[in-house]
C-alpha cells in the first residue's frame, strides 16, 4: 500500500520560532504522536544535526513499539526539512515545511511510505490512522508553543 499523506495548520506564530523548536530532534517527545524517545545516534557529516545525521525515534502506533532511524536528506534552518528511514518496520519519507504567512506560520507535515510488508491487514486503516496522527502532532506543536513554557 502506497502511502502519501500530507496535513497543514496556521499556527499564529513567527515561522523562525515554529520551526526552530519543531526541526529540533530534542523536542520530537513533546508534540509528536507517540514518540516517546528521540535520540541523535549519528552526528551529520559536520558534526551536530544536519544532512546525515540520524536520529533514532522510539514510537507506538497501533499498539506495537517501533524504533526506526531517520536520516536527514535535507536540513537548513527555516527551510523544508527531509527525513528518510534507513532502519525500522515502515519505508517512508517524512518533509516537514514552515511557511510564512499573514497570520503566522503555515506548517505543513508530509508523510510517504510503503506499508504494505509490515501492515497489510491495517491497510484500510493506516492512512486515517496516520492523517489523524500528523493532525495532532500540529495541533499539539501549537499548544505547545502558544502555552507559554517555551
Amino acid at each position: 500500500m502506497a502511502l502519501d499523506v500530507t496535513v497543514e495548520r496556521l499556527i499564529p506564530l513567527p515561522r523562525d520560532r515554529v520551526s526552530g523548536y519543531a526541526m529540533d530532534w530534542r523536542h520530537d517527545a513533546e508534540w509528536t504522536q507517540g514518540i516517546r524517545e528521540a535520540r541523535l545516534t549519528r552526528a551529520a557529516d559536520r558534526a551536530g544535526f544536519g544532512p546525515g545525521a540520524e536520529v533514532t525515534r522510539t514510537a507506538y502506533f497501533l499498539g506495537k513499539r517501533i524504533d526506526h532511524v531517520l536520516r536527514v536528506a535535507a536540513y537548513e534552518p527555516s527551510r523544508p526539512l527531509d527525513l528518510v528511514s534507513v532502519a525500522g518496520p515502515l519505508p517512508m519519507h517524512v518533509t516537514y515545511t514552515f511557511d510564512p504567512h499573514p497570520r503566522g506560520t503555515l506548517a505543513r507535515i508530509r508523510v510517504r511510505g510503503d506499508a504494505a510488508a509490515h501492515y497489510r491487514l491495517a491497510a484500510p486503516l493506516m492512512v486515517w490512522k496516520v492523517r489523524s496522527s500528523l493532525r495532532k502532532d500540529l495541533r499539539d506543536l501549537e499548544r505547545v508553543l502558544t502555552s507559554g513554557s517555551r
